[in-house]
């Protein structure tokens, strides 16, 4: 790293987090000449193939040491572990790994996997065998994730590569620049929305799940709340074909069932969850797409039409459509959405507004992502503000200010801790009065709760810097008189002293002979 961080943003940052950095090193270092798009499903795909056959080894030998058939195929589904054949263990391929064929025998592996488990039908890559991939390094690496086991115990296994995977899409992200947004949104990112909407139980939905990481988060969130896998229904869908096999593999890693369509679709042109409507929606909708499917007889534009030029609010009519009675939605999207008048873009908002769907927005601070330097923000939807669960907060939203909160982790990238994320979930939590939370007040300079006439007088505009005010600053007691007196005072001493110092310097030069 470029920079020193202090400890508690080191604790609290995914970009350091222990062996996952010193294994990422040193898989980067295997890389060679290859381009980091490619190379990422060279390892992701090694990374699930370990962890199904460790999965597999493990169901495989209690059922060796009970007595059982480890062959009977209904052993390994009733556990929830996929079959792997003989020929595609880690064991029988880390035999061979340094074998100039390895790269064959990995990709028959995949099609050996995917034939005996139809979910993972059309996911795995199988282009191990390219001349593209140095055949001795992809021995290497294959020796290298070896270090990475269960431990004797399925879900510490689980939770270990799951968060090797997780880390490694991250640093993928970083290596792509631009691209890297495609499949992968800022932890921190995801864990703020979460944090928000708090989802226990029911049905959560991604209308551009990437490589799933909304749903990732959202398991962890139930199962730290005392929760477990399954308290869930995952619903998504993804129009990139290989962001989609990614997202199968991370849900999958995770134990996460869900259903993100039968296909890779694009949402607009072909909505793959038509009836669904979600308890929660949890979503990073690509920024300012242009090039966009548009019908303008959809059903989905309740609102208005969104402009040709611009799908964002084309994603926040979706999100609408999709909500049930109850639900609610956390989604990121560029900071124009917050004041654009733009092709009709004004009105859209002032209808979303005044049919008080919008509960909370969030100004996000820069750099957090790898993607784009797009500032961004967080909106939050509520289909109901007076549900009974919660304070009354009908005809009044909640605007936040966190564009000061963040520690810079390296030169150019920037994270909430666990501290800011707290912060600002809190916030929104003590303004909804959720269920042990505390008493809402609002702070000048970061949080504001508006009401509707407040939010009309400003033009619809929802960008919380024009709610929020400055920060208030403490008094020291000090008369504005006796104050001004005492710094100027200190200005002329100063001013006193540089003359002086100008003065001695000139003497000093003049005695060297090289004053004018």
């Amino acid at each position: 790293m470029a920079k020193k961080i202090n400890k508690t943003a080191r604790e609290s940052s995914t970009a350091n987090i222990g062996f996952e950095a010193k294994l990422w090193l040193a898989a980067d270092k295997l890389r060679g000449t290859m381009d980091a798009a490619e190379y990422k499903h060279v390892v992701l795909g090694l990374l699930f193939l370990k962890y199904i056959s460790d999965a597999f080894d493990e169901l495989h030998q209690k059922l060796v040491e009970s007595d059982d058939d480890p062959e009977d195929r209904d052993q390994y589904v009733a556990g929830g572990v996929f079959w792997v054949p003989a020929s595609a263990r880690w064991p029988a391929l880390q035999a061979k790994a340094k074998q100039p064929t390895i790269g064959k025998l990995i990709d028959e592996a995949m099609v050996a996997i995917e034939k005996d488990n139809p979910r993972l039908k059309g996911v795995l890559p199988k282009d191990y065998a390219r001349p593209a991939i140095d055949k001795q390094r992809l021995g290497e690496l294959i020796d290298l994730l070896a270090s990475i086991g269960l431990g004797g115990e399925a879900q510490r296994g689980r939770d270990v590569l799951g968060r090797v995977y997780e880390y490694f899409l991250s640093k993928f992200a970083s290596a792509e620049g631009k691209n890297g947004g495609e499949f992968y949104t800022p932890s921190c990112v995801v864990r703020t929305i979460v944090a928000m909407l708090a989802p226990y139980k029911g049905r959560v939905y991604d209308p551009c799940c990437g490589s799933g990481g909304m749903f990732v988060q959202s398991e962890k969130f139930v199962e730290s709340h005392g929760g477990k896998i399954g308290d869930l229904s995952v619903f998504g869908q993804e129009m990139n074909y290989t962001t989609r096999r990614l997202a199968i593999m991370n849900l999958a890693i995770r134990g996460i069932e869900a259903d993100i369509g039968p296909e890779a679709a694009d949402t607009f042109r072909n909505d793959l969850h038509k009836d669904l409507k979600a308890d929660f929606i949890i979503a990073n909708p690509p920024f300012n797409i242009s090039d966009w499917s548009r019908d303008e007889s959809d059903v989905r534009w309740k609102y208005g039409v969104p402009p040709s030029g611009n799908a964002n609010f084309a994603w926040v009519q979706h999100i609408v459509h999709h909500l049930a009675p109850q639900g609610v939605a956390g989604f990121v999207l560029a900071n124009g959405s917050m004041s654009s008048n733009q092709s009709g873009e004004g009105e859209i908002r002032q209808r979303l507004v005044e049919a008080d769907l919008v509960d909370c927005m969030v100004a996000l601070p820069g750099q957090l992502f790898y993607a784009t330097q797009i500032p961004v923000c967080l909106w939050f939807l509520a289909r109901s503000k007076n549900d009974g669960k919660r304070r009354d907060r009908r005809k009044q939203t909640l605007f936040i200010d966190a564009r000061n909160l963040g520690t810079m982790v390296d030169r150019v990238h920037r994270e909430l801790g666990d501290a800011d994320i707290a912060k600002i979930a809190s916030t929104y939590h003590a303004w909804r009065g959720d269920k042990g939370a505390a008493k809402y007040e609002d702070v000048a300079g970061f949080c504001k709760s508006a009401t509707l006439e407040e939010i009309k007088g400003h033009g619809f505009v929802l960008t919380p810097g024009r709610y929020v005010g400055a920060v208030e600053m403490e008094s020291d007691g000090e008369s504005f008189d006796s104050k001004m007196g005492r710094l100027v005072a200190q200005l002329q001493s100063q001013f006193a002293e540089s003359d002086t110092l100008q003065q001695s310097i000139g003497a000093k030069l003049r005695g060297l002979g090289y004053a004018g």
